[in-house]
């Protein structure tokens, strides 16, 4: 059986696109998962302080949903942070 960096590196596996839309999402939750626990924030706090339910946290941290833009907005402020758009280097 094939090892996931094998997978992950063949061109015919994952369009540009997809992989592209992939690598997005984990930084992004990754992000939002590393603000949350330097805060000390639990899922249900955060969930509490964003108006959302814990449920929802948890799914998005383990990317078995991708979260719509408003609940993104939702999820940042209560841990400082906003959605913008840079320059790629």
């Amino acid at each position: 059986m094939s090892d996931f960096r094998d997978l992950w590196n063949k061109s015919d596996f994952l369009t540009p696109e997809r992989k592209a839309k992939i690598e997005l999402e984990v930084e992004l939750i990754g992000k939002i998962i590393e603000a949350r626990e330097e805060k000390g924030i639990t899922q249900e706090k955060l969930a509490e302080l964003s108006g959302l339910k814990q449920p929802a946290i948890a799914r998005m941290e383990k990317m078995t949903s991708t979260p719509q833009i408003e609940t993104l907005l939702k999820v940042l402020d209560p841990l400082g942070y906003k959605l913008a758009i840079v320059p790629k280097k």
